[in-house]
This record gives structure tokens, sequence and C-alpha cells, in this order.
């Protein structure tokens, strides 16, 4: 394993040195990148979700062609649609005083980019960000998790089949591996992962200057407003918690709810999961804990939380099961902020709910705690909505709906504070990889031959119409 490490080094030498001899690709090699990656998803698709599945012990083949395939595939295709325009500079108005000169932003690859990929969405969160790194006409290395050993030694042997090594190299390894690739001298890295870990990877890139894309996680909100249309506010937060069995870094980590509405969340969340997971008992569509210390630790949350007077709600009649890692869909009532389960990102099956008087209190509630990844708003009144969104930060919103705000090309994903730094999809990811590079074209006629010395009366004449009308 350590053996491999002074390798690293070389692998990001080899990508430079092909990035030097074609420092700005044109469209075609650029579409024909992003080609090749919509084939090996495509042509592979039924191997990437065996993978999966074999890593967990239990994917849904079902939740990774939705959450992972298309996904991924729609990315490719609304880079192929945009790129070309992206590409093209971008003209600008110069200022008045230095008229005719011309401005204009040229978008220039980065170099070659570091990605990190976590274990939770494998495939998804290995090819977003090399979509955008790859329209923007960089090279990059990828190191997978070591958590799902299978897909990752998969997809190392499928980038090696449909890219050149010289384009696109995969990393395989464990701890020490990643932290050799954090440190190394990237043009830029991006790194999806825990809030504890994104801390070590800032400060190995800190030590050669390279810049940072965090997306990290923590608490994300799910905000019932009094005017929430209910039944419906409870099914899509219990989609949101539950697909991947809640391992997904934006789904509802907590519920804030009108008071008085409580139990009846509680009986509405049965109801839809014996709906959505009519055979929650054997498992065949709810996905695994990935692995057995992610189990444990979320057994521990939710015990620990009991112990100290919260209760767990059953949501549904499967039990748990530690060989198969399978542990049911559970709400938590009376906790409260001094219990492990609300003050770590749970990443699994346990939801809390916490209770509120006012809407005005929730949103306190949200402010007063770190910025979360996501937020989520169900309110039918227009001011109320507009209230939520005024008081709150978070790295992005959905309105009466979980989850997919992400999925949306227009908007960029990403975190604040806590929760992450800079963002990627569609154009800004494209702009993340890319240096804008201003340029100014200076015309063969012009007047800045007024400003040189020695500074005279003219000088001064002409200064003092600076500062008047500047």
């Amino acid at each position: 394993m350590h053996d491999s490490l002074p390798s690293l080094a070389d692998q990001l030498q080899r990508l430079r040195d092909a990035q030097a001899r074609d420092p700005l690709p044109d469209w075609a090699a650029r579409a024909r990148r992003l080609r090749a990656l919509a084939a090996l998803v495509r042509d592979h698709r039924g191997d990437i979700a065996s993978a999966i599945h074999a890593d967990f012990g239990c994917r849904p083949r079902e939740e990774t062609d939705l959450l992972e395939i298309f996904p991924s595939l729609s990315a490719i295709r609304h880079a192929l649609a945009r790129g070309r325009r992206w590409m093209k500079p971008r003209r600008r108005p110069a200022d008045l005083l230095f008229l005719p000169g011309r401005i204009e932003l040229r978008p220039q690859p980065l170099g070659v980019v570091g990605i990190i990929v976590p274990w939770n969405y494998p495939l998804y969160l290995a090819i977003g960000p090399l979509v955008d790194a790859l329209v923007a006409g960089n090279r990059a290395m990828v190191k997978m998790s070591e958590f799902t050993p299978r897909f990752s030694t998969l997809f190392a042997e499928l980038v090696g089949r449909y890219f050149a090594a010289d384009e696109l190299c995969v990393v395989n390894g464990d701890a020490a591996v990643a932290q050799a690739f954090s440190a190394l001298p990237f043009d830029h890295l991006l790194f999806t992962g825990s809030t504890a870990v994104g801390h070590h990877v800032m400060r190995a890139a800190s030590a050669s200057l390279t810049p940072v894309t965090l997306e990290l996680g923590g608490k994300s909100p799910a905000i019932v407003g009094p005017g929430a249309r209910f039944e419906h506010a409870v099914e899509r937060i219990v989609f949101g918690k539950l697909v991947n069995a809640g391992q997904t870094c934006i789904a509802p980590d907590y519920v804030l709810l009108p008071r008085a509405r409580e139990a009846e969340f509680i009986e509405v969340a049965r109801r839809t999961v014996a709906r959505l997971y009519p055979q929650l008992a054997q498992g065949g569509q709810y996905a695994s804990i990935v692995s057995d210390r992610q189990y444990q630790r979320l057994l521990a949350l939710r015990d620990d939380a009991v112990a100290s007077g919260a209760r767990a709600h059953a949501l549904g009649d499967a039990t748990e099961d530690a060989t198969l890692r399978r542990l049911p869909p559970q709400l938590l009532s009376g906790v409260s902020d001094d219990m492990d389960v609300m003050r770590e990102e749970i990443f699994g099956p346990l939801l809390p709910l916490v209770p509120y008087d006012t809407l005005d209190q929730a949103i306190a509630y949200v402010a007063a705690h770190p910025h979360p990844l996501a937020l989520y708003l169900f309110e039918q009144d227009g001011g109320l909505i507009e209230q939520v969104l005024t008081r709150t930060t978070a790295g992005g919103v959905s309105v009466n709906d979980t989850l997919y705000h992400i999925t949306q090309h227009g908007l960029p994903f990403g975190g604040i504070g806590a929760s992450g730094m800079g963002g990627y999809h569609g154009e800004a990811g494209f702009r993340t990889f890319s240096h804008l590079k201003p340029v100014f074209r200076q015309a063969r006629l012009n007047g800045v031959g007024l400003f040189n010395p020695p500074y005279g009366a003219r000088f001064k004449r002409m200064l003092e119409l600076l500062l008047k009308h500047g």
C-alpha cells in the first residue's frame, strides 16, 4: 500500500506534462472526453449498480439508477449542450476614460484538478466534479473511497479503458493515500466528505496554496411551516431521509414542526413508510448501512438519545439486523441540544423532531446553529417563505420538497461556513475549474499618454477631472 505513495507525484507530473502540451483544449477534445465519460456510465450501468450493491450489502438498483446513473448522464448532456458557449471569451464594456480600448474575460483551464470522492454516492460524486473539470479543459486525478472497494476498483479499471493515462487517472488506497493525495500541489482540489476530514484536507492543501472546494455536510433542517400541506411535507421529508437509508449529505437531519402536530407527524410518517416501503422487513428496496462502523455509530447515537430522555418511534415492523446492517427508520422525540444526535450529522435513518411554538422560534433555532448544507421549507404562504429565506443561511434550499435542488443544472451546489466552501454543477462548475483571465486591449489611439510624467500643469488638470468624475 505505502509503496504506491511516491507514484502519486509521478502521476500528477504526467498529467501536468500533457496539459502543458495542450494547455487550452479545443471543444472537440473536451466533447470527446465527456462522451467517453457518458459511454463509461451507459455501457457499464449494470456492473456499476452491482458493485455498489455489493459494497453496501444492499443498495437498491433503482436508487443507484435514480440517484447516481441519471444525474451523472444528465450532467454530461448539459455540459455537451452548453460547454462550447461557456468557453467563449466574455466581452465587457471598458471604462469610459479608456475607450476605445476593449476588455474581455478569457476562460482558461486551471490545469490538473484533484477530486476526493466519498463512499455514499461513489459514482455521482466522482462523475459530477469530473464533468465540470473536463468541460473546463482540465485533466484530473480522482481518489476513490476505500469504503466502497468493489466499485472503486471497477471505476479505476473502466477509466483505464476509456481514457488515456495522461487525461484522467484514478487512485485507490487507504487513509494514508488520501492524506498524501490531498497534499499534492493540484491546481484545484475538490473534496466531498465530513467536516472533520475537511479540516485535514484544507490543512494539507494549504502547504502548496492549492485552492479548495469543500463539500461537507452538517445538520440540514426541514421546517414544516404553519401553512404547510402537512401530509405532502411528511412524505417528502421521509423520502429525502430514507433514500440510501439516510446516507446522503443533504438528507433532512432533523425536523422543526409546530408543537401541536408532533403526534400527527409520527402517525403520518408511519403510513408513509408503509406505502413507500411495503416490503421494509425484506429490505430489497431499502439500503443497508455501508459498514459495521457506521451501523454501530448510528445505534450509539440513538441509544445515547434514549438514555438521555428521548423516545424512539419505529416507522414500520422491520427489525434491526446487524449482520445485514439493516437499520429500520426511526423518529426521535424529546431530543435536546446536548444529545449527540443533535450535535453530530446523523447520516442514517434516524430523524429527530424538534417542536416549535412560533415560526420565529424555528428560524432563530436554525440561525443559532452552524450553517447547514441544505435547508428544506414546507409552507404555502409567500410572506412566511420569504421570511425564512431572508433570515436563514444555507448552502442550498428546496421549498416544498427535499434533495432536488441538487439536480438543477442552473444552480451551483455547495456549502457555506461549516458545511463547505465553493460550489460546482453546470456553468458554476465550469467557472470553478476555470480561470477567467482578464484581458485589456489598448487601442492604437488613446489618451493614456496625458498621464505620463513629468507631472506638470496639464497632468494636474487631467487628474482633477478624474477625481471629479471618477
